[in-house]
This record gives structure tokens, C-alpha cells and sequence, in this order.
């Protein structure tokens, strides 16, 4: 089962796990679990558009999956799914 690496800034959104895993073949499928165990959390990684949005990054053991087939990319059975929202500063 996939695990998800939910780090620091959406935490609060996850029930502050640092960690899930869930039963998905997608990516989709992975958020959308999240989802349905946290309602909302799909609501922070995407826009108005449907589309992740632009300061969200999701990796596939290291693989950005934009480089990849992006929410239809398929996940491996013991990958680790990392989501990682950018942090802006100055």
C-alpha cells in the first residue's frame, strides 16, 4: 500500500499525520482517498480550474509527477507519495 508524506504546511488539513497510507493505483485515486478520510484536503491542492495548483508539487519516489502522466500516473504498490506545497519567503 503506498504510503503519503504529507509535510509540515498541510498537515493541519491531513488530522497533523505525517504520514498515510492508503489503497490507490493513482494519483487521483490517492488524493481522493485523503480526501474522504480528511474532507477538504483535495480543496488546498487544487484550483478553481480543477488543476493542482501551481506552488503544489507531488512526487512519486522522487519522480514529479509532471513529468510523468501527472494525476494519471499510476503508483506503485509500496511507492511513497511526497506532497510538497512551496513555501514562499523573503
Amino acid at each position: 500500500m503506498p504510503t503519503v508524506r504529507i509535510l509540515q504546511p498541510l498537515r493541519r488539513f491531513a488530522g497533523d499525520a505525517e504520514s498515510i497510507q492508503v489503497d490507490a493505483a493513482t494519483v487521483a485515486e490517492v488524493i481522493s482517498r485523503i480526501d474522504q478520510q480528511y474532507p477538504g484536503f483535495r480543496a488546498r491542492l487544487f484550483d478553481g480550474d480543477d488543476r493542482i495548483k501551481q506552488f503544489i508539487n507531488i512526487y512519486i519516489d522522487g519522480e514529479d509527477i509532471r513529468f510523468l502522466n501527472g494525476l494519471d500516473t499510476t503508483v506503485p504498490e509500496n511507492a511513497e507519495v511526497t506532497i510538497v506545497p512551496a513555501v514562499a519567503g523573503g
